[in-house]
């Protein structure tokens, strides 16, 4: 397969134009040479076309955004103007969503451990759903309405047994998981909540795991939560939203073969005829993945008991996923060169584990050449961290050709700022 055929099957506005790799129609090198690296870059025009594929397939739903997997509020400001909600996991989610101009009332809040004050936020901002991971929580949030005088729209995060075929750290819907609470018990959960004066029921939320590839689980989730909701209904409790997560997954490996949101739809929808209940789903990962490249700068190389190392200022402080999970992340040259080496790419973190590809194909590359690191778009820069004192990236925009920059580079008295002897 030709270069640009394969770079095109991560994202339509990523190529080498001139030998030389270009995003949204922007010049990758001049982009790095200017602003630096490490240095994260996201095309807005694949961001709206992910965001139309879901609304086109699902046209009645609503498309809460997933926050956690990009919370760069230039991506939420897209995913607004594009008539998407938010699905959030924490208070300052919360925050940044609505700063990003996504209204109240198509945010949802899920997590296991919310706290009383991020709880009060969300009610004090009246958001359309908490999705309740346990019934103490249903409790609690009943006791803060009632002593704020609002009530709190729930739907309980139903657990729902299935294997989702993904990384365990990152799979949600089995027995064993922390989320939710287990089907089999949530009818009776649901049966209190309802007689809570505070809390009105109005979904179901069900969530069972991240980068799916294979639907079947998502049909077994949906059959299982459509289910409830009838027993629900037929207990003569209404059932307004069924909420039933995101977790599409995105290419990484260059043989990877990933559903679309119109194959997931197929899935779905004729499992919810008879159903009066409006759908919500949460894609995260789908819409930002592969919209994000990381572009970093080789340092160093160097040759040792045979094997090539490529050294570059982008280490796991700034992509976690390749030590976290073991994930895989392609990576090209930014020059596209005839010449091609065999190498570890790694980054400068003092901790073995700081490899961001193990025995790569690459282009020949050398000291000050540019490397980029595609499916960075999601769960990159919001798993960064400090780590060797070493300040985060830059976050840009790319679109048609021009850039702007939604996050400036840090520096170590940013690091320091507020912190004291």
């Amino acid at each position: 397969m030709a270069v640009n055929e394969l770079l095109k099957e991560y994202s339509p506005y990523l190529e080498y134009r001139n030998g030389v790799l270009h995003f949204d129609g922007v010049n990758l090198k001049e982009l790095a040479a200017e602003l630096g690296t490490p240095l994260y870059v996201y095309s807005v025009n694949h961001i709206r076309d992910q965001i139309r594929a879901y609304k086109e397939a699902f046209p009645d739903a609503l498309i809460a955004y997933a926050v956690k997997a990009n919370f760069n509020l230039g991506v939420i400001k897209i995913a607004a103007e594009e008539g998407c909600g938010a699905d959030t996991v924490s208070g300052g989610e919360i925050y940044r969503a609505l700063k990003a101009g996504i209204p109240a009332d198509r945010i949802v809040y899920a997590g296991v451990g919310k706290t009383d004050d991020e709880l009060k936020f969300a009610l004090e901002n009246d958001i359309l759903m908490f999705n309740a991971e346990s019934e103490m929580e249903i409790e609690v949030l009943n006791e803060l309405a009632g002593k704020m005088g609002k009530k709190a729209r729930i739907a309980v995060r139903v657990n729902p047994d299935v294997d989702p075929k993904t990384h365990p750290k990152i799979a949600t819907g089995l027995k064993k998981s922390k989320f939710g609470i287990d089907i089999n018990e949530a009818f009776d959960v649901y049966r209190r909540a309802a007689d809570l004066p505070n809390v009105e029921v109005v979904g179901i939320h069900c969530h069972i795991g991240s980068q799916l590839t294979d639907l079947s689980p998502f049909a077994e989730a949906t059959e299982k939560v459509v289910n409830l909701y009838r027993r629900l209904k037929a207990e003569g409790i209404e059932i307004k939203y069924l909420d039933l997560g995101g977790g599409l997954g995105i290419k990484y490996r260059p043989e990877d073969r990933v559903p679309t949101p119109k194959e997931l739809a197929e899935v779905i929808l004729p499992k919810l005829e008879g159903v009066d209940a409006r759908l919500i789903l949460e894609p995260g990962r789908s819409i930002a993945g592969n919209a994000g490249v990381l572009l970093t700068q080789v340092q160093f190389l160097k040759k040792k008991d045979g094997k090539l190392f490529v050294m570059v200022d982008a280490g796991f402080n700034d992509l976690l996923r390749p030590a976290m999970y073991g994930a895989y992340h392609h990576i090209v040259a930014v020059e596209e060169r005839p010449e091609k080496v065999v190498a570890d790419v790694v980054g400068p973190i003092c901790e073995t584990g700081d490899v961001l590809g193990e025995n790569r194909e690459l282009c020949a590359v050398g000291r000050k050449d540019y490397l980029a690191v595609l499916s960075a778009g999601a769960y990159g820069f919001v798993m960064a961290s400090h780590y060797n004192m070493r300040p985060r990236a830059a976050e840009v925009l790319v679109e048609n050709g021009t850039y702007r920059v939604t996050r400036p580079r840090e520096d170590w008295d940013y690091v320091l700022w507020r912190e004291t002897t």
